[in-house]
């Protein structure tokens, strides 16, 4: 991972040359300058997202486990939160709900699967909490409840109901108030109340690389915090850049944009986690990388899907241009993806083991969601970096005016 940090700190200021100098000339932008400026963006964000997390970790430590649970609930995925504020700012919703639905699927596929592959190849089984795993299912099925039923509500009134983009914001706006009250609960029931239960010995909190007291000591709190509000401002500076360049550069390599959100953006928002998870593994540390995987995902879908809705609705109710209001209406394709992660997760942890066959498992599931995601046909782009205004099929609050699906 260190040369990987290092390579994404190359990458800040190649980047933002590339953008505003040498990738444009007096018509404009040249040929292969989004695609440069995405792959350079993509590869800045994976340090800075890992500063946020040791960062927030450390702050964690110093402000106890309920205020840390928090901390954790709002910074541990801050990646992927400002990658999604920026999207949906530029009317990219599609982009922000394929790179929700991808995190999801990346914590509980790849980041489950490789670790149970890299840490069990040379010992016959690891073990890790049934209690958490039992917890973080049913918190799971909640998520995947509020993905399953306004797919299906969609579906089922998309031709008889006059004011069905009405209906869905509503429908989503009430959900995403009970999915963060939920996520709410859930933070109180494992670091409050049955804190006894969930809060195994080497792990600090529910992304802790092994433990704050295992790489040092903790920083200062000014330091933490310094190092959190520079870590969010400059993702927020190269997401900008990232998500401008979504649209051209899955054109110019003849991607779809769900392919880019569910792997490419998804895969980068949690390179620091991924990395974490394995090293924890491979040191026989099973229950605090499974943590991770759960808790990252749970983040996801029940804070940071949730958030980016009501966010969404205040944007456009400021009247900030170009925005739209999000839906959790996700595609069918990402529903069943979603659905079967969270099945076959639950499934291979319910008895509290683990070993590198399962986690070969989750690795194939992953890859043919992939490969199946890979083959969407791509949608015509937009100009560079001018948003997806014409993508989007709820504007007002009438009927969708693409009736032939669900849309993001």
């Amino acid at each position: 991972m260190r040369w990987i940090n290092l390579l994404g700190c190359l990458a800040m200021p190649v980047a933002l040359l590339v953008h505003y100098w040498f990738g444009r000339d007096a018509g404009g932008f040249k040929p292969w300058e989004p695609t440069a400026t995405f792959a350079l963006s993509g590869i800045a964000i994976i340090p800075l997202a890992g500063l946020m997390g040791t960062a927030t970790e450390h702050l964690a430590e110093r402000t106890g486990p309920t205020l840390g649970g928090l901390l954790n609930a709002s910074f541990g995925n801050a990646a992927e939160l400002i990658i999604g504020i920026v999207a949906i700012s530029k009317g990219l919703n599609d982009v922000a709900k394929a790179s929700l639905t991808g995190s999801i699927l990346g914590n509980l596929l790849l980041v489950a699967g490789a670790a149970m592959l890299v840490g069990g190849w040379k010992r016959e089984r690891q073990t890790f909490s049934r209690a958490s795993a039992e917890a973080n299912a049913g918190l799971l099925t909640v998520a995947v409840s509020a993905m399953l039923l306004p797919a299906i509500f969609h579906f089922t009134y998309l031709h008889t109901d006059p004011h069905l983009a009405e209906h869905e914001y509503g429908m989503s706006t009430g959900a995403s108030i009970v999915l963060l009250a939920v996520y709410a609960t859930g933070l109180l029931f494992t670091l409050r109340t049955h804190r006894h239960i969930f809060s195994p010995a080497p792990a600090g909190g529910p992304e802790d690389p092994a433990g704050i007291s295992a790489i040092g000591g903790g920083w200062p709190v000014r330091k933490s915090v310094l190092a959190l509000f520079a870590a969010s401002f400059a993702i927020a500076v190269f997401s900008e850049l990232l998500v401008g360049s979504v649209e051209q550069t899955a054109h110019h390599l003849g991607w779809n944009k769900v392919f880019v959100g569910v792997i490419v953006l998804a895969i980068i928002g949690n390179a620091a986690e991924h990395s974490t998870a394995v090293m924890l593994a491979h040191r026989n540390d099973m229950d605090t990388a499974m943590t991770i995987a759960y808790q990252s995902s749970l983040q996801i879908a029940l804070f940071v899907t949730p958030l980016l809705v009501l966010l969404s609705a205040a944007f456009v109710a400021g009247g900030m241009k170009g925005v739209h209001r999000m839906d959790l209406i996700f595609t069918p394709l990402e529903v069943v993806g979603v659905f079967l992660s969270v099945w076959i997760v639950m499934v291979i942890g319910r008895n509290g083991e683990t070993n590198w066959f399962e986690g070969a498992l989750l690795l194939a599931v992953y890859a043919i969601l992939a490969i199946t995601f890979f083959y969407i046909p791509p949608a015509k782009p937009d100009g560079y970096d001018m948003g997806d205004a014409g993508h989007a099929p709820h504007v007002t609050g009438g009927a969708p005016e693409q009736p032939a699906g669900p849309a993001h």
